[in-house]
């Protein structure tokens, strides 16, 4: 049995977890491969509204198992917040939530450099999220990391100790911040103790064995794919590998283990933070799609860059994925247009092109737009494709023929019942 993917094919926040939630009824078990709690997946039904950083989005399907990957960095504050959650919900997970004993551990300390190294950079800032990312990935790479098989061990407070002394040299380097490093740690030992609660695995062995079983399982990306650490717009970028090849790394399979990859696109783009961002719109239009599709970062609140959707970046990103179907969100937003734009081409280097140039963060570049006509109606009670607008559907046809990958799935709303099939093939049914 292959692991199928789920993934964003954009700068993240493309509506995931909603579409892990839905699909989730598929499978058996739902794995998160990478990432930390600088992702948000934001899913709505029953009238709740609920925001997972950490923990995959199959939690709230009865009797599907939900692995914490190899590939996660884990906070235990920011984990512990999204138990408490649960528990207030009356979600049972404890038997169905693992966490991988080789995924690393964020320290106080990693929050602490990561925000004093984002506050010395100025103008020169990333974006950060400020969560510890990048610091985590860092001492993951540099071989002195804490794991979450580490918790358990005689010397764990040794490990600890020695990580924390190596980051406080390094604070050392950057102007002083405002961090109560005395307060963090002792709600991060607190924290700890929920974490030690929940069963840890061999995640590479545990999924494997799921996979030799026969076991259907969806892997869950965070962030986007122009995030990644290698292909994204470097250097505004996350610190993990979150395209499809993630995956491999992030749960312990080999690629050929991979079937289907859903990759999700929003209607529109949107980016959070800084870096390049080439269909973005500084004028009152960009302002109504960020008040219509109330576009404010799950993770850090922060008001989303808006724009027109970006062709020749998603082209990019389903190469760089291997995309087998395409799932378009947040349509609805688009409710109230007289006219839409796509991104078809870039103008750079005295000419027009469809590919991205290596350093999109300084090259000057000038997207070229096809417009489409709006639908200027509500999508509110529409269940099935054929019932959508005449203009609706000729704009999602246009992105099918241009993207050369069958749209599956089309998202009208929030909720977890707004949600169109177009096609009854792959996973999607």
């Amino acid at each position: 049995m292959a692991v199928d993917v789920i993934l964003g094919l954009q700068w993240g926040d493309e509506g995931k977890g909603k579409i892990v939630d839905y699909l989730a009824t598929n499978y058996d078990i739902v794995a998160r491969f990478q990432g930390g709690p600088n992702a948000g997946h934001t899913l709505k039904f029953d009238g709740k509204k609920f925001v997972l950083h950490t923990i995959p989005s199959g939690i709230f399907r009865e009797d599907l198992m939900n692995l914490i990957g190899n590939g996660v960095v884990i906070d235990p504050i920011t984990l512990e917040k999204e138990i408490n959650k649960l528990i207030e919900s009356d979600v049972k997970f404890s038997d169905r939530l693992l966490v991988a004993k080789k995924a690393h551990l964020i320290l106080p300390t990693h929050r602490y450099l990561d925000a004093a190294s984002e506050a010395a950079k100025g103008k020169e800032k990333i974006g950060s999220t400020l969560k510890g990312i990048g610091p985590t990935y860092m001492d993951k790479t540099g071989r002195n990391g804490v794991r979450v098989g580490d918790i358990l061990a005689d010397d764990f407070q040794e490990k600890y100790n020695k990580l924390k002394t190596k980051h406080m040299k390094l604070v050392k380097l950057y102007p002083p911040i405002d961090f109560d490093l005395e307060a963090e740690e002792k709600q991060w030992f607190k924290s700890l103790e929920v974490l030690k609660s929940l069963k840890q695995v061999d995640g590479e062995y545990y999924i494997n064995k799921a996979i030799k079983e026969g076991k259907k399982i969806l892997a869950e990306g965070a962030q986007g794919s122009m995030l990644d650490i290698d292909f994204g717009t470097y250097p505004f970028v996350t610190s993990s590998n979150t395209i499809s090849a993630g995956v491999c790394n992030g749960l312990g399979i080999a690629p050929n283990k991979i079937g289907e990859v859903i990759g999700i696109t929003k209607a529109y783009c949107t980016r959070v933070g800084g870096g390049p961002f080439p269909t973005e719109l500084h004028d009152e239009t960009g302002e109504f799609l960020r008040k219509e599709g109330a576009e404010f970062g799950a993770t850090t609140g922060r008001p989303r860059r808006c724009g027109w959707i970006d062709l020749p970046q998603l082209q990019y990103t389903i190469m760089l994925n291997g995309v087998t179907q395409l799932v378009v969100t947040k349509i609805d937003v688009l409710n109230k247009f007289d006219e839409i734009s796509a991104g078809t081409h870039y103008h750079y280097n005295n000419g027009d092109h469809t590919e991205l140039p290596y350093d999109i963060a300084t090259v000057k570049l000038t997207p070229k737009y096809k417009s489409y006509p709006g639908w200027n109606s509500d999508l509110e009670d529409i269940t099935d494709y054929d019932s959508l607008p005449t203009n609706a559907k000729s704009y999602l046809d246009a992105l099918e023929s241009y993207l050369e990958v069958p749209i599956t799935m089309i998202s009208t709303g929030p909720e977890r019942k707004k949600l169109i099939l177009k096609e009854k093939s792959g996973v999607a049914v």
